[in-house]
């Protein structure tokens, strides 16, 4: 059966078919290892993992890479202001690459507990510095960059198009650069590939162009280059990276090859709080382990992405995650059900259940239809191990565990208690042990019991 992705590249939906044999060869940009990555982010990290199931499940072989930014990248994805790197080290009283290390594993302890298949290739930033200057050498020596006193610039007027991926009007663009607007720059737009690092910038490489460090967008260009090759299948990421992260990747790949180096982008929409944007200063940025701290499963935020299709919005609120973990309780209670029944059924209904499930899939990742195919077979009165079996199968894209209890039960707590878990997550990442114990006893003594495992705290009524 063919499969259909929507195409960033190309507006439009086409067929998809790997570039050579049977190996899909896919790039996604992870993440800047500075902080906690939030729910929002996870989005991204599930329709990543949605993408990686429904291709192995049509056969395909997978060699897939994704980047860790522990280099540096700017407070605005814009590629200005202050390096968020440094930024947290200042803040934590960290080195960055303890920062980096920190939330590198916090990162992956993330994808396990929403059951997220990682990549084949995971490549840091850092283990690839070499890799990055060659790229900027060779961008050089094809005369689309060019050095000033504080930096090396790609120059966008040598290609003969910018905003290929974004459609993004030059004429109304403002400079933006790793460093403050550089007055030696040819073009306003112009961005850097490689920084000159000031005497009190912590990361910072030996080069030909003396002690520097690399551009947020050239560390993506250099890894999928070296890893994938000049050409591969698809580039996935959130819709936030088009107009400058992706566009600049292309950009780059165009300077050093003169190609394209993915045929697909694909490209994951927001998530929404309460209808609004996520933000620190709202107090609704939150993390897969507030959602355990307030009881649910991780998998029910799993199930509440797959009533949204990825390249829409999803509106996150607790009602809606209440919701969704009710339904995945029912979902592995349907399962049980069938999983104990003894009828039979006929091979052509399971086929049309396939078939239906199929067709959603590799419609670009339908995840809402297929759901309603995964219902009807949960509501269907004949109870089978057949249909058990089928639902096993198709827990391979979806990724649920269909087949195992949930970790935990969805309990609401006090406000008090919800208090003093806060306080107490605090402490444990400052290591105020002193006080992390100290806020524990209030909450033993408040009639609930506090357990500390590698998922995180767990607090239940005793």
């Amino acid at each position: 059966m063919n499969i259909i992705f929507y195409n960033t590249l190309t507006k439009t939906k086409e067929e998809f078919k790997p570039l050579e044999g049977n190996t899909v060869r896919i790039y996604t940009c992870g993440p800047t290892v500075y902080k906690d990555a939030s729910i929002g982010n996870m989005k991204s990290y599930i329709f990543m993992d949605n993408l990686r199931r429904v291709l192995k499940y049509n056969g395909y072989d997978l060699k897939h890479a994704m980047n860790i930014t522990d280099v540096g990248h700017l407070v605005s994805d814009g590629d200005e202001g202050e390096d968020k790197m440094l930024k947290a080290a200042r803040e934590e009283k960290k080195s960055p690459l303890e920062i980096a290390a920190y939330y590198t594993t916090k990162f992956f302890e993330d994808l396990d507990r929403l059951n997220i298949d990682r990549p084949e290739i995971i490549c840091k930033a850092t283990d690839h510095i070499e890799d990055m200057m060659n790229f900027v050498q060779k961008l050089l020596d094809n005369g689309y960059a060019y050095e000033t006193s504080t930096a090396i610039y790609f120059d966008v007027s040598k290609l003969d198009k910018y905003g290929i991926l974004s459609g993004i009007d030059l004429r109304n663009q403002r400079a933006g650069a790793r460093v403050e607007v550089d007055k030696e720059k040819r073009n306003p737009y112009d961005f850097a590939l490689w920084i000159k690092a000031p005497e009190n910038h912590i990361m910072k490489w030996e080069s030909k162009w003396g002690l520097c460090y690399p551009g947020w967008h050239i560390e993506c260009s250099a890894m999928s280059n070296k890893y994938l090759g000049e050409e591969f299948d698809i580039h996935t990421g959130g819709i936030d990276l088009i107009p400058t992260h992706h566009e600049n990747e292309i950009a780059q790949s165009k300077g050093c090859t003169g190609k394209i180096p993915a045929r697909f982008w694909m490209h994951c929409e927001f998530l929404l709080i309460d209808g609004g944007k996520m933000s620190k200063s709202l107090g609704n940025t939150y993390l897969v382990q507030d959602l355990i701290d307030k009881g649910y499963d991780p998998l029910a935020y799993r199930m509440l992405c797959f009533t949204s299709h990825y390249r829409n919005k999803l509106n996150f609120t607790w009602d809606a995650l209440t919701s969704a973990q009710n339904s995945l309780i029912k979902l592995k209670e349907g399962y049980s059900k069938h999983k104990e029944g003894e009828a039979r059924v006929e091979e052509n209904v399971l086929a049309e259940y396939k078939q239906k499930f199929l067709e959603a899939i590799n419609d670009d990742l339908n995840m809402p239809v297929a759901m309603s195919v995964v219902w009807e077979i949960i509501k269907n009165p004949t109870k089978s191990k057949q249909l058990a079996d089928l639902l096993l199968d198709f827990d391979k894209v979806l990724g649920i565990k269909i087949d195992e209890p949930l970790k935990q039960k969805q309990e609401e707590l006090p406000e008090e208690i919800l208090e003093l878990i806060e306080k107490r997550k605090k402490a444990r990442q400052e290591k105020n042990w002193a006080l992390s114990d100290e806020l524990r006893d209030k909450i033993i003594e408040n009639g609930y019991a506090v357990k500390d495992s590698k998922d995180g705290m767990t607090v239940e009524k005793i």
